[in-house]
């Protein structure tokens, strides 16, 4: 059998979708979302459709001998999906979280054992790399325990999705934890692509009736621990239409999870008003309580209240039980004004800092209010994208993330936006129906991978930004003077996967034989650029960001510069390669996260 398998590897949650491709790959039976056996309790086993993308690493005769046990392996040290979430926030030294964010962390060391961040020394820890591979290395043996006979998964194509906002570096990531996990078949794609190949699949043929052309389409996604905004054209072609993806916004960690910090606060300080005082550890179980009443109260709109509870640490743990109430008034307030505060276009994000010193960690957002960021978005897209408007001006919209299962959180970004747009003289933008908050991006996948088999419509867009090599300039040596570095364009914006270009005709030293460093830089506002543009002050343009630099030490004489001319490609797994090419064909490098001569 074969198979079109979409897995969405999530911050906070992770899934697979599936779907039966027939011999000439046609589709079989209808997309299924698969079951993820998973420890619930110690001892016991259930299946859910998410996994949540927790690792806890637990300690030696923490658990009962074979109680983490699973179906495929009944002496795990470790564990991962429901268990981890919710025995790790009583013991988060042990507990590995955010994985995904961290494999974007250009400051740190992502193939280093870094996590859990800040564990004490007893704890062994992991990489992100690693905690990554150990999400798909159990989706793996799930598929393979329930349908993998005659079609394990490793001989399948799978689609893995990843952050619009992810760089060149991050992917390469990602697939490498993928070949860990005993995947070599991964093709990569952004999570708003997944998010609206989801909706064209569940629309049918009825989505061209929801679309025209000239239509702009935002796909607003908010998650448990991001924000991601994609913007998405609407043309037409040969008498059909066609959509390409226009523009991404930055990685943003911002989401569900500072939802119910925020909740959790707040009841603390209705506890601490009562004479009541919570501990760390009362924090965090308060804090999981409150994503548990946000739900409820958020699924029942006739609810107004949702009980929290939260264990006692006294020789009395019945006794010592602490309870309040969650109000909807309080929801609202906290997370409705809070999070999605009515705001003007233009708006700039707040960035504060409260203290010379700060605890190294991952890149928080600093402006809770989401919707400074999409302004911020929308406004900085409008110039990049030449429209000669205040800002980019949508006419619809596709919500994904659990987050905005909440009809209050989506009504509070369409009447934001709509003000917006008012404001500026255009039409309300209008929100498209039908989309699975929870379940899209994977199922999205799937429905990518038949696609790909030359089936349904494909999104257009290509690499999500602009990229560069940087070129130390040939200058005379000055006391105290640091030759600039230049930025040569070897990738522009929209280059598509499977595609490669060479550098028009000019020749660059490439050092070889001695340790050295290669630096990289991407825009997602430089849309003009061509391959071969060389920028001239690579670290004093506001267009450029920096991206983590290859330290390597190439095969050849010490020292040598050798003459080289450059080619780029993109290959079909969206990865970026740079290759060195010799005169006449007498050697040739490339490179990647790694380097390596072919």
């Amino acid at each position: 059998m074969k198979y079109a398998i979409g897995i969405d590897l999530g911050t906070t949650h992770s899934a697979l979708s599936y779907q039966a491709m027939d011999a000439a790959g046609g589709r079989g039976a209808q997309q299924a979302v698969l079951p993820i056996p998973q420890l619930t309790a110690p001892g016991t086993v259930e299946s859910r459709q998410l996994l949540p993308s927790f690792l806890y690493l637990a300690a030696a005769a923490e658990f009962p001998e074979g109680s983490l046990g699973l179906p495929w392996n009944k002496n795990l040290g470790l564990t991962v999906g429901e268990l981890a979430r919710s025995h790790g926030a009583k013991v988060p030294s042990r507990l590995v979280s955010s994985a995904k964010s961290w494999l974007c962390h250009p400051t740190v060391d992502r193939r280093a054992a870094i996590l859990p961040w800040g564990a004490p020394a007893d704890v062994q820890k992991i990489s992100p790399v690693d905690a990554s591979a150990k999400y798909l290395e159990h989706l793996r043996q799930t598929w393979d325990r329930e349908l993998g006979k005659g079609a394990p998964l490793t001989e399948q194509e799978v689609v893995v999705t990843v952050p619009a906002s992810f760089d060149a570096a991050a992917r390469d990531l990602t697939l490498e934890a993928a070949r860990q996990a005993g995947l070599p078949r991964v093709t990569l794609l952004e999570e708003p692509q997944a998010a609206l190949y989801a909706w064209l699949e569940a629309m049918g043929d009825g989505w061209r009736k929801q679309l025209k052309p000239g239509d702009v389409l935002l796909v607003v996604d908010i998650g448990g621990g991001t924000s991601d905004f994609s913007l998405i054209g609407v043309s037409e072609g040969g008498g059909e239409l066609q959509l390409e993806r226009r523009a991404v916004g930055d990685h943003i960690l911002l989401g569900g999870d500072n939802m119910d910090l925020a909740l959790a606060y707040a009841l603390n300080e209705k506890l601490k008003a009562a004479g009541k005082t919570l501990d760390q550890w009362q924090l965090s179980a308060l804090t999981a309580a409150c994503r548990v009443g946000k739900e409820a109260l958020y699924e029942n709109n006739r609810l107004q209240k949702a009980a929290i509870t939260v264990p006692g640490r006294g020789s009395s743990l019945i006794g010592g039980t602490l309870k309040t109430e969650l109000l909807r008034e309080e929801l609202n307030a906290i997370l409705t004004e809070g999070f999605l505060p009515r705001t003007k276009i233009g708006d700039a994000v707040v960035q504060v800092r409260r203290s010379g010193l700060a605890q190294v960690g991952l890149p928080y957002a600093q402006d809770a209010a989401i919707t400074r960021h999409l302004s911020a978005f929308l406004t900085r897209q409008a110039g990049s994208l030449g429209l000669g408007t205040a800002f980019a001006r949508p006419t619809a919209v596709l919500f994904n993330g659990g987050v905005l299962k909440a009809n209050a959180l989506r009504d509070r970004v369409m009447e934001t936006l709509n003000g917006w747009l008012t404001t500026d003289g255009a039409p309300a933008a209008r929100e498209l129906e039908g989309a699975d908050l929870d379940l899209a991006v994977a199922r999205g996948a799937a429905y990518y991978g038949w696609v790909k088999a030359g089936h349904g419509i494909r999104i257009r867009g290509g690499t999500a930004r602009s990229y560069y090599v940087g070129v130390e300039s040939s200058t005379l040596a000055v006391p105290g003077f640091t030759p600039p570095v230049k930025a040569l364009c070897v990738a522009p914006f929209g280059m598509e996967e499977g595609t490669q270009a060479d550098v028009p005709p000019q020749e660059f030293g490439l050092v070889v034989g001695e340790p050295t460093r290669f630096r990289f830089f991407s825009s997602s506002t430089r849309r003009g650029d061509k391959v071969g543009e060389l920028l001239e002050d690579a670290e004093g343009s506001k267009d450029l960001e920096e991206l983590p630099p290859i330290e390597t030490s190439l095969p050849g004489t010490g020292g040598a510069l050798v003459p080289v001319n450059l080619q780029a490609a993109v290959t079909e797994l969206g990865a970026l390669e740079v290759r060195c090419l010799e005169r006449e064909g007498k050697g040739k490098w490339k490179l990647e996260l790694n380097v390596r001569q072919d």
